[in-house]
């Protein structure tokens, strides 16, 4: 069985996975809960967003914090909500404070595709095993990950119009199983 020093990491993206952006504006997925949030980055000018003054809608599922604590993971935010997402999204979902993955600047794409988080997250695991649940992820990460990381991956893409589903948390589980 693996131990809490040895468990796998789970790098957990929020747009995508946890908040399914990409569902009609006009219909809430099932399960999930309606959120207003105004986040302290939205004023800033570094971002795109920053003369937005309207709260951001996020879609929650409450059920997923506990799933989620279920998995044999340790949990990290790995998200362009950086700590915010300790603020705003981890109390929501029953979540306790995580690591939080803080990212390069500036932000841009490897080569050959690959997404601008892939190189960050590897260097973050150290070799030690992840999976990683992101809308953004293709087959460029999945084979850039294979040849730079030491150690076990899964790079697990999740559809932004429905978030994390039950076949999502199964095939974390499965492959964790594996791991231990």
């Amino acid at each position: 069985m693996t131990g809490p020093a040895t468990r796998p990491l789970l790098f957990l993206d929020v747009d995508g996975p946890l908040n399914p952006y990409a569902a009609k504006p006009t219909r809430r997925p099932e399960g999930y809960q309606t959120h207003r949030m105004l986040l302290a980055s939205m004023a800033q000018p570094h971002r795109p967003s920053y003369h937005r003054r309207r709260p951001l809608r996020v879609w929650l599922n409450p059920d997923h914090g506990p799933s989620l604590l279920a998995l044999p993971y340790d949990l990290v935010w790995a998200t362009t909500w950086t700590d915010e997402a300790n603020e705003w999204i981890a109390p929501r979902l029953g979540l306790p404070e995580l690591p939080v993955v803080q990212w390069p600047r500036p932000r841009q794409d490897g080569p050959g595709g690959v997404f601008w988080k892939t190189a960050t997250l590897v260097e973050w695991a150290a070799g030690r095993p992840f999976a990683w649940v992101d809308d953004d992820v293709t087959d460029a990460d999945v084979a850039w990950v294979a040849a730079h990381h030491g150690g076990p991956a899964l790079v697990h893409r999740v559809d932004p119009k429905h978030g994390l589903r039950a076949g999502d948390f199964a095939a974390l589980a499965s492959w964790a199983g594996v791991m231990s």
